[in-house]
């Protein structure tokens, strides 16, 4: 990846929608050479797709909470168990398995606090290989809409 490429990125992350021929003109190259990176981009798995944003509260998801959970016994087949259970859960957005204390961290989202109790006793506190579950409500949430490549950091 070069600088033109963090630029086309950054340009679609704005806004992915916006025409080829918007995007050639904004990063300063011919709409062919724009069409011809981002290809290249897809191809490369550094673009992975065009997403629509969604206001989670017009969905009636007014609560959002991160929750902590602990699993036992620890191995692949109730750390890939739970994965799968959890993720396909209406109210979760996204599983993460973790390291540290914790497993799995679950970003969810439900109409009201009432919702969020009951989430955790009836989809998590049933759950035979559940042993622990921590939950912290999002009050806010700042997303930096667009992530650039890091430099490497590695001496040498």
């Amino acid at each position: 990846m070069d600088e033109l490429d963090s630029a086309i990125l950054a340009h679609l992350q704005r806004d992915a929608r916006q025409t080829n021929r918007e995007l050639a003109a904004a990063v300063g190259i011919a709409p062919s050479t724009c069409l011809e990176r981002v290809r290249a981009l897809r191809a490369s798995g550094v673009l992975t797709g065009f997403h629509a944003g969604v206001d989670l509260a017009a969905l009636n998801r007014h609560v959002q909470a991160l929750i902590s959970v602990q699993v036992r016994p620890l191995n692949r087949g109730v750390i890939e168990g739970f994965k799968s259970y959890a993720a396909a859960l209406p109210e979760v957005l996204s599983v993460y398995v973790v390291a540290g204390r914790d497993d799995f961290l679950l970003h969810v989202a439900v109409p009201d606090v009432d919702a969020m109790h009951n989430f955790l006793m009836d989809r998590l506190s049933g759950r035979r290989e559940v042993v622990g579950f921590n939950s912290s409500v999002i009050y806010q949430h700042t997303r930096n809409p667009v992530i650039t490549p890091l430099a490497d950091q590695h001496p040498g």
